[in-house]
């Protein structure tokens, strides 16, 4: 076989990249008197390298996280010292493997849907993991649709497919039974199997405005904590931190007339007067 017929077969194969870069590395190989064993390596290298990064892409699109909420932007040091020590261990994500939940609670505007979309977003780039971000109540409209529609249990195995599953704003869901049944569906359906991440400003107590039924609360509640780590985000709001922040750097910045120049002298002196042991310069006559 003619070696410009070889990336018609890898292509065959499904090994696009390695037919793409195949005559550029055949070059380097001939150039720089590469062996077999180091050509084969080089090749297989980069089919994998560009299968791990369209595997990246896919996830994160699959994903719908929400634009901007990155770790790198996630301000940590306005997050609770306790939420910032555990950070670490989310980060590895065992806690995928064990099937455990993460629960965030806090008052709106602490930080909670950034933090779960940082830890959604890096458990795909460092591990690999499918994870999906929706609002509560969207997924609740889905389900029940579905329900409407006799396929609940198809919808309910698609949303199986992802190990991690983000539900924001547990408590702006509406509050009618309907929604409530089909949302305690999914949760016991994932129960000890597959992970959830809720951000929440209502706390258990409250649950009941939820659920309704205090025995579908209380069978909620008992399903989630059993294997999941509490996150408390207290304090003050992320956004009124930031806002103050922004408001004290307008007030530090010093804003000079257009065309004026600052004075270098301090506050309160006479720029007329010169420094001790100088002749002041004659006034023009």
């Amino acid at each position: 076989m003619p070696a410009n017929a070889l990336p018609v077969v890898l292509r065959s194969f499904g090994l696009t990249t390695m037919a793409a870069v195949w005559e550029q590395t055949l070059v380097s190989a001939e150039r720089e008197d590469w062996g077999y064993v180091r050509l084969v390596q080089h090749l297989c290298e980069s089919e994998a390298q560009d299968r791990r990064e369209r595997k990246m892409q896919r996830l994160l699109k699959a994903a719908r996280l929400p634009d901007g909420k990155t770790l790198g932007n996630l301000e940590e040091k306005l997050l609770p010292a306790k939420i910032r020590r555990q950070l670490p261990s989310l980060l590895e994500g065992h806690f995928v493997e064990r099937a455990e939940n993460v629960l965030a609670f806090g008052l709106p505007g602490r930080g909670k849907t950034h933090f779960l979309a940082a830890l959604g977003r890096e458990l795909i780039l460092r591990h690999g993991y499918p994870v999906l971000f929706t609002p509560t109540f969207k997924l609740v409209q889905q389900l029940l649709t579905a329900k409407k529609e006799l396929r609940l249990e198809t919808a309910l195995k698609e949303l199986d497919r992802y190990p991690v599953v983000i539900l924001d704003d547990l408590g702006y869901v509406q509050q009618g039974r309907e929604e409530m049944e089909v949302l305690f569906t999914f949760l016991a359906e994932r129960y000890e199997r597959r992970s959830v991440l809720i951000s929440s400003n209502l706390v258990f107590s409250k649950w009941d405005q939820i659920f309704k039924d205090p025995m579908t609360t209380m069978a909620a509640i008992d399903r989630l904590v059993h294997h999941a780590l509490i996150l408390e985000f207290n304090g003050e709001s992320v956004r009124a931190q930031n806002a103050k922040q922004r408001e004290q750097g307008n007030k530090n910045a010093t804003v000079c007339p257009l065309g004026s120049t600052p004075s270098s002298a301090p506050d309160g002196a006479d720029d007329s007067v010169p420094p001790k042991g100088q002749t002041p310069n004659p006034s023009p006559t």
